[in-house]
């Protein structure tokens, strides 16, 4: 029904209380409209709350009380459909002066109660503009609220909760009022925020130590205040959390406290500052009331609600143990912890949890991970070592790493129990590096192993793969031999010698080259990333059995550089796939260190498979992440002999050698590293030939004997010293494939340690100088003298490097000479070419030209022969008759084609034409030919063209 409509039956309160009903007949609009603002005036009729604000501040006695109550109630009448943002703050002031006066005058506790019933109702805004207009004096306002808590009414106290709560479940004016619309229904909760109301309501608290009920209504006014950031901040302020936790343990028949209180600390640690909140949770009494509820609620949750209240805590408490100084073990709560994580596993006598057991509820399951969780927290604390000792933790975890046995699965299904596996065997590899003593007792490398060897093992085995632990796992063996190869890889990098002996004598590097070849051998594209994962952490357990022990490598043998040799020739496309090829080329890389360089048979077997040409391919990518690596091993494999010819014999792109490869790395870090050279890659500096940026930025210093300074420190933060390494095992005299530029560049890296010597002094030079220090005559001319000489050095390398570029001037010069002089001899050849073709079409277009030419070639070679014929000789006729030609027949040519019989031969009109052709062709018979059958293809004898006279 629209307002109109409903205007003529509306009734509206008159100031004296009166009901003025209108009448039932239907008046025109503007009748209408005009009905409607009466009414609107009848039910706000402007009223002076200034007056009742005076009459409240007024002298008390028993007169005044009684006008004053029939104020109140009047305001009551007036204001029962909603409050107007403009009235606001008259109406908040009323009752603050109703609150004041209770102490004195009980009978205006029923007036608060009232006003405060009224607070509860929508507000309502004549224009749209209201709500910014009155912002601050409504957030000053419903802060009054909070205030208001300090008066010893319980039923006050709950009735301002109950008024905070209905911000939160806004319903709309119990009757529609024209020209007045209900304020947004968030604009009550955003001037709660503004106004500080959740910091009070904190603050109150503390006068409620006894009264369970308003208790109760203040922890569910907060529960809703803290599902904004500003309130969780307001309340982190007035350290909510250590008061909310601190009475967790306060009793309570209902069990509201504790579920509003777990949710109020859930809501701080989300939406204020985590840090600060764990700060405040992180002292006795906090810890110890966790400790009581979680105690509580492990040992009697009998309902779906109190096992998950019950991991609510405990998430709450894992928190907390990430700080360091929180008094976990002081409170006994580690203890405890411990306990509940291994009773069902190691078999105790204490009577927490005598007799307690775990059923096959979600809930329990999470609980089970939620305890390895949190043990995983509580190891990084090192004075919990002792404590996991005595739980027997890793005997515990260890019942998980064995395979399935589905009859002996009693309390989780298969699934869980899997999820349970890996999580214990992810637990162990945090856990066992700290009690290696509990891990060899347990014959921990001998379990792992065997485990191992299952996941390898074709044995049937339905792996659902569907936790965060088993992700990529499903329907194989994937997630189980990835965390057990972690576990192994935290052993190994303990580099406790026991451990890693126990796994050699256990067959560990044996059976680890096979489970990789076996990979090799079987790919999984679908499972690459985790693939790629496992092989490298085989490399790097392999590496950290093998370092420093010659037998080791040994044993890790050809079988070992075979795979490594698969890895480096992996396409170097897929670095850049991101699936964690550039982790497994970083795991073959130091296993190659690890395990081969020292071993002479194993370094040959590389170098017979062409190791070092692989090594060169990556090197050659130019991937700064791999170079530093590669060279540093380049350095060590140059010791041994046969190394120099495969670095000399390998080849790259466009032809590139070794030597220029490495040069053409030394200039790309020196530019990255801003060292100064001119165009030709020349020494600028003489006296800092080698400075970088860095150096030249950085101030020297006076540094105690035992701190490396910057010159020093360079050499280990680039990678020049290991080119210049390389190369001086190389010999620097005979490096092939090298163009002038590298020469140049040699020259420097020749000179690189005299540099750096001479850098080092400069240092110590002006180290005495800062300190002020004069140096003995002897040790003066000795600085002098080495500074000098190392100057010197550089400015010869710099006259050598002037006389190759020179050198490779004027070699330039004569290469384009030498290519001009073929420009022209080809030109020349051009044109003697065309001269002579154009004299041949002279003759084969003017008859006296040919004829000239006949005479004058029939001159020439009489000129040729001897006048005198010697005696006896047989004189034999080289011309032919007939045949009008000024060039030399040229070599007969074998053509197979038509057979001369039926197209004639070249020189079938001449004299010499034969009766019979011969076998190898030559000219058509002049008769007409008898036809044979089957007669065979004759190859044809031709001559170079020839020039008819007509």
């Amino acid at each position: 029904m629209s307002a109109r409509e409903a205007a003529p039956t509306a009734e509206a309160p008159e100031p004296g209380g009166r009901k003025k009903s209108s009448s039932a007949r239907h008046t025109p609009g503007l009748r209408a409209a005009a009905a409607a603002d009466a009414e609107a005036q009848g039910v706000f009729k402007p009223m002076d709350l200034n007056r009742v604000i005076r009459l409240l501040e007024g002298t008390d006695n028993d007169d005044l009380e009684e006008k004053q109550l029939k104020s109140v109630k009047k305001v009551m009448q007036y204001y029962q459909n909603g409050l107007p943002l403009r009235d606001l703050a008259q109406i908040f002031k009323i009752l603050n002066l109703c609150a004041e006066k209770i102490e004195h005058h009980p009978r205006f506790i029923e007036s608060t109660y009232d006003i405060l019933q009224l607070c509860g109702l929508p507000f309502l805004k004549k224009k749209t503009s209201d709500e910014v207009t009155y912002a601050e004096d409504t957030a000053n306002s419903i802060a009054l609220l909070g205030d208001l808590m300090k008066i010893p009414s319980s039923e006050l106290r709950i009735q301002i909760c109950k008024c905070i709560v209905d911000f939160y479940h806004s319903e709309p004016p119990k009757k529609h009022i024209p020209g007045y619309q209900q304020a947004s229904s968030s604009y009550k909760i955003k001037m709660a925020e503004v106004g500080g109301l959740a910091k009070t309501m904190v603050w109150s608290m503390t006068l409620l130590e006894n009264q369970l009920a308003e208790k109760l209504w203040v922890l569910k006014v907060l529960q809703h205040l803290s599902t904004s950031e500003v309130n969780c901040t307001s309340m982190m302020k007035a350290e909510a959390a250590r008061e909310i936790c601190a009475h967790l343990n306060d009793p309570d028949p209902s069990g509201q406290l504790l579920f509003r209180s777990a949710e109020i600390l859930w809501n701080l640690l989300e939406k204020s500052s985590k840090e600060e909140i764990i700060q405040q949770l992180s002292n006795l009494e906090c810890l110890l009331a966790l400790k009581e509820v979680f105690k509580n609620l492990f040992m009697r949750s009998f309902s779906h609600y109190d096992r998950q209240l019950r991991n609510d805590i405990l998430v709450i408490t894992t928190i907390i143990a990430q700080n360091p100084g929180a008094p976990m073990i002081e409170t006994g709560f580690t203890k405890d912890l411990i306990l509940f994580a291994t009773f069902n596993e190691v078999k105790s006598q204490n009577p927490l949890v005598k007799g307690l057991k775990l059923a096959n509820f979600y809930e329990d399951f999470e609980l089970k991970k939620l305890l390895f969780n949190i043990i995983v927290i509580l190891c990084k604390d090192l004075p919990t070592v002792q404590l996991l000792i005595e739980g027997k933790v890793v005997l515990a975890l260890f019942t998980y790493v064995k395979k399935p046995e589905r009859h002996k699965i009693i309390e989780w299904s298969l699934a869980q129990h899997e999820e349970l596996q890996l999580h214990a065997i992810a637990t162990l590899s945090s856990v066992a590096p700290l009690l290696i003593e509990d891990y060899m007792s347990c014959q921990g490398n001998a379990r792992v192993l065997a485990f191992l060897q299952w996941c390898k093992s074709e044995d049937p085995f339905f792996s659902h793969g569907n936790s965060f632990h088993g992700s990529g796992g499903r329907g194989n063996k994937f997630a189980q031999m990835r965390y057990s190869l972690r576990l192994l890889r935290a052993m190994v990098s303990t580099e406790d010698e026991t451990v890693n002996t126990d796994l050699c004598e256990n067959g560990a590097i044996q059976q680890l080259t096979g489970i990789f070849q076996t990979i090799i051998s079987n790919p999984d594209e679908n499972e690459e990333a985790i693939v790629l994962e496992i092989q490298s952490d085989i490399l790097l357990i392999l590496s950290g059995l093998c370092e420093n022990h010659i037998q080791r490598k040994e044993i890790f043998g050809t079988e070992g550089v075979d795979i490594i040799l698969h890895v480096m020739k992996t396409d170097p496309k897929k670095l850049q796939s991101g699936l964690g090829y550039n982790v497994l080329l970083f795991s073959t890389l130091d296993s190659i260190w690890c395990c081969i360089l020292g071993c002479y048979s194993s370094e040959d077997y590389f170098l017979e498979k062409e190791g070092i040409f692989l090594l060169l391919d990556i090197l050659a990518l130019s991937q700064k992440k791999f170079c530093n690596l590669i060279l540093g091993i380049m350095v060590e494999f140059c010791d041994n002999p046969k190394t120099a010819a495969h670095v000399n014999a390998w080849r790259g792109k466009k032809d590139q050698t070794a030597a220029s490869l490495l040069i053409k790395l030394w200039r790309k870090e020196e530019k990255e590293l801003g060292v100064k050279r001119d165009k030709n890659g020349k020494i600028i500096d003489t006296k800092k030939p080698l400075f970088t940026s860095f150096q030249e930025e950085q101030k020297i210093m006076p540094l105690p004997a035992n701190c490396p300074s910057i010159a020093v420190m360079d050499v280990a933060e680039n990678i020049r010293a290991k080119i210049y390494a390389v190369l001086g095992k190389l010999d620097f005299e005979n490096l092939p494939g090298l163009s002038a530029e590298d020469f140049v560049t040699l020259c420097i890296i020749h000179r690189y340690l005299d540099f750096k010597i001479g850098e080092i002094w400069n240092e110590i030079c002006e180290e005495i100088k800062l300190e002020k220090l004069r140096p003995v005559t002897t040790d003066k001319k000795s600085l002098e003298a080495i500074t000098t000489g190392s100057e010197n050095i550089g400015k010869m390398v710099v006259s050598l490097q002037s006389e190759m570029i020179e050198s490779q001037a004027r070699q330039d010069v004569q290469n384009e000479q030498k290519v001009y002089a073929k420009i022209q001899a080809t030109h020349k050849q051009r044109e003697l070419a065309n001269k002579s073709w154009e004299n041949f079409l002279a003759r084969t277009s003017n008859a006296k030209t040919l004829k000239k030419a006949k005479r004058l070639q029939e001159k020439a070679i009489e000129a040729s022969r001897h006048s005198e014929r010697p005696q006896n000789a047989i004189f034999h006729q080289t011309d032919i008759k007939g045949l009008n030609t000024t060039v030399p027949s040229g070599p007969v040519v074998t053509v197979e084609s038509t057979p001369v019989r039926f197209l004639g031969g070249p020189l079938a009109d001449t004299d010499i034409a034969l009766k019979r052709p011969p076998v190898g062709g030559g000219a058509s018979q002049r008769v007409k030919a008898v036809k044979t059958a089957d007669e065979p293809k004759k190859s044809v004898p031709t001559l170079c063209p020839r020039e008819t006279l007509g």
